[in-house]
């Protein structure tokens, strides 16, 4: 359980509650990331500046304030039907965590928000939709989600809202990139029936389990073994239906995001994004900044002693892309005079012309 002060005017000290903590907030982020259509990643890659969805998954709980300390969650009384729930949900105020989603939703998609706000809206999207999915965010007010419940798991104190947070997945054992694997188990169609689900049924499905777990614990409750195997199994479910869910809302709101190359400048102290995005080369100069795969056909070389420059899609000066090859990748250089190739690689800006270094001759692919 973490705690976070805040100098307003007296000392406050805010106990927040973490969703699925950092394992588990990561996890989401890159099933999701797994799961986004070409120009998707484009926009989010843009959005967020270059940095990985996984990496600002936990943004929003390192910079939790009191404005939003309660749009991580939902109160609500237990025994509800499920309209009940509905009409519970929508006559609270906009503190919570579904009208969190909504309202970053609709930052994203207006086109007059500026590059700060979507990128703050995004970050927070990516942690809340993970929020919603662990259980104990849709619970009881006067235990504080299970904060106040304690429990022994693992031979240490802790509680029930922490058991869900961390606990039962670092029981677990696994690293982040198996976390990742063994969670994202979807079919196509599963995928397609999370995705038509709103918000309001994630939040249901919470629901529904943690009143499940409330029935099954008991203040003081000692964990075992085979609380953690009944489960483990609920807790892969929500993190790969929070990933797939994820996905389905940013393709969804970035469809048809158009962007222009003003629009998609990266710093240059960035971080480029892991997803090789497919581009086309009529549209190579938008892609500055990004990792991609790009089809072209050659029209000349020229040695420069320390690379070879390659001109894609026209002679020079008109190319549309340059590839610089160095290293090992020289020795292409021989055999791509008029033929067709597929590169990838980071595509830089030099002089005002896109280019992609390649050291490594495995990364360049002769069409046949």
């Amino acid at each position: 359980m973490k705690k976070y002060l805040y100098l307003p005017i007296t000392l406050i000290i805010v106990v927040a509650l973490i969703s699925w903590g950092f394992k588990g907030h990561r996890a989401v982020a890159t099933i999701a990331e797994k799961h986004l259509t070409t120009n998707t990643a484009k926009v989010v890659a843009t959005y967020l500046k270059g940095e990985r969805m996984a990496d600002v998954s936990t943004w929003a709980d390192e910079h939790k304030n009191p404005t939003t300390g309660k749009w991580h969650f939902l109160n609500l009384p237990l025994g509800l039907s499920h309209q009940q729930f509905v009409d519970f949900v929508s006559q609270q105020s906009n503190d919570n965590v579904y009208a969190a989603i909504l309202k970053e939703e609709a930052i994203l998609k207006d086109k007059t928000s500026t590059p700060q706000q979507k990128n703050s809206a995004l970050k927070y999207l990516i942690h809340l939709v993970g929020d919603a999915h662990q259980p104990m965010h849709v619970s009881r007010k006067e235990d504080k989600g299970g904060n106040t419940i304690q429990v022994r798991f693992d031979n240490k104190g802790t509680n029930l809202h922490s058991l869900w947070d961390s606990k039962l997945i670092d029981h677990e054992g696994l690293g982040e990139d198996e976390i990742t694997k063994q969670y994202d188990w979807a079919n196509a169609t599963q995928i397609r029936k999370w995705q038509a689900d709103s918000p309001i049924e994630w939040l249901w499905e919470s629901y529904q389990i943690s009143s499940v777990l409330y029935e099954d614990i008991k203040q003081g409750q000692t964990i075992d073994e085979a609380y953690y195997k009944k489960y483990i199994q609920t807790i892969h479910l929500r993190i790969d239906q929070a990933g797939i869910r994820l996905a389905g809302e940013l393709n969804r709101l970035f469809k048809d995001v158009q962007l222009n190359r003003e629009s998609i400048a990266v710093p240059t102290n960035a971080t480029l994004p892991e997803v090789t995005v497919k581009a086309e080369l009529k549209d190579i100069v938008t892609y500055v900044g990004y990792k991609v795969s790009v089809e072209g056909k050659v029209y000349g070389l020229k040695d420069i002693g320390s690379m070879v420059l390659v001109n894609l899609g026209a002679a020079y000066p008109n190319q549309l892309l340059t590839i610089a090859l160095k290293g090992n990748a020289k020795q292409l250089a021989s055999q791509l005079e008029g033929k067709t190739v597929t590169v990838q690689g980071a595509v830089i800006d030099y002089k005002g012309k896109p280019e992609i270094v390649v050291t490594d001759p495995k990364l360049i692919v002769i069409q046949k």
